[in-house]
């Protein structure tokens, strides 16, 4: 893989860990051994999958001179809360657009990545409404900030382009060489799917280095076809960032959406009891959002014979739990 040839900022220094969910294996009936990738232990305030992104985008940022970086997410967005944390270690600007896509989800007092966005002080903080233009209005904010003599840089939300998907390319390599140095072989990878790098670029860089290994993507915001799609398409451009070939092959992409439940954002009970078994029998916090919903597919998927008996299931924690916080009322 081309990997090299793109700049890193080095956000990622060491290998996050992968550790057995022993007791959680057991709960669920012994017959398939469960693991988890700790990216929820990744630096940036309170960690997360968006560090790897980040790694490669600002480095591109500050490789075009940019001072500002203008980035976008839903309310409680651990994305906005991650850049902004890279954005203050830089010394850079940042101006951050949220999108209210559950009405009245927004309060101004919130607790949750909120009460971390007015800790460390954003420049701005502008919040829409549910189906606004979020590339219109962050090229809008841009447009603006140029015209006061800043050099603004636009990160997409999630930081789910092909330059950010390289981090979990990148990830692919580091699992399959904790595998071989584990000695610990793996059947089957889960992962949360949502604005779609975090998948997207696990599927491209697993590809890539001619790995077997399936990966399923627990939809936490769309339905199957619409997320397979969005899937697909940025797999397809991140592995041309990675190696001479057109695309992903059809049928490496895999979606299961049964644990969305009303939508994005919004509880399920299964959501719930992930939450509470993982912090309960494993002292692990999973985030009501992403990897919460994520957890539920898994634990489903297990009580539901998905995986063969005796299989090796590693899950891939992408952080988020500040956001926890804000759903207190739901664990009480």
């Amino acid at each position: 893989m081309r990997l090299s040839h793109y700049k890193r900022r080095g956000y990622v220094t060491e290998k996050t860990p992968i550790e057995p969910l022993a007791p959680l294996s057991r709960k669920l009936g012994g017959e398939v051994e469960l693991y988890i990738k700790r990216d929820d232990l990744l630096p940036g305030m309170a960690g997360g999958n968006k560090t790897r992104k980040l790694d490669f985008c600002i480095a591109d940022a500050i490789s075009e001179g940019a001072d500002t970086l203008i980035t976008c997410g839903a309310v409680q967005s651990n994305h906005c809360r991650l850049t902004l944390a890279m954005a203050r270690k830089e010394g850079l600007g940042c101006h951050i657009i949220l999108e209210e896509r559950v009405k009245g989800s927004f309060h101004e007092d919130a607790s949750g990545n909120h009460l971390l966005f007015r800790l460390m002080q954003v420049d701005s903080l502008q919040v829409v409404a549910k189906g606004s233009d979020m590339k219109g209005a962050m090229e809008s904010l841009a447009a603006k900030l140029r015209k006061e003599g800043k050099k603004p840089y636009i990160i997409p939300g999630g930081a789910s382009n092909p330059l950010g998907a390289l981090g979990y390319a990148a990830c692919g390599a580091e699992i399959l060489s904790q595998s071989f140095e584990m000695q610990l072989p793996f059947d089957h990878i889960v992962v949360p799917s949502g604005s779609g790098g975090t998948h997207a670029g696990m599927v491209a860089g697993m590809y890539a280095l001619n790995s077997a290994i399936p990966i399923t993507g627990i939809s936490v915001s769309r339905g199957k076809e619409e997320q397979t799609r969005l899937i697909q398409g940025l797999a397809d451009l991140t592995l041309q960032k990675l190696i001479d070939e057109k695309g992903v092959p059809e049928g490496k992409v895999s979606v299961l959406d049964g644990y969305v439940g009303d939508g994005y954002s919004l509880p399920t009970a299964g959501m719930v009891e992930a939450v509470s078994l993982f912090a309960s029998l494993e002292g692990v916090l999973v985030d009501p959002v992403y990897s919460g919903k994520a957890a539920a597919g898994l634990i489903d998927m297990v009580r539901g014979g998905y995986f063969p008996k005796g299989s090796r299931v590693l899950f891939l924690h992408t952080g988020g739990a500040p956001a926890l916080y804000e759903y207190k009322n739901y664990f009480q």
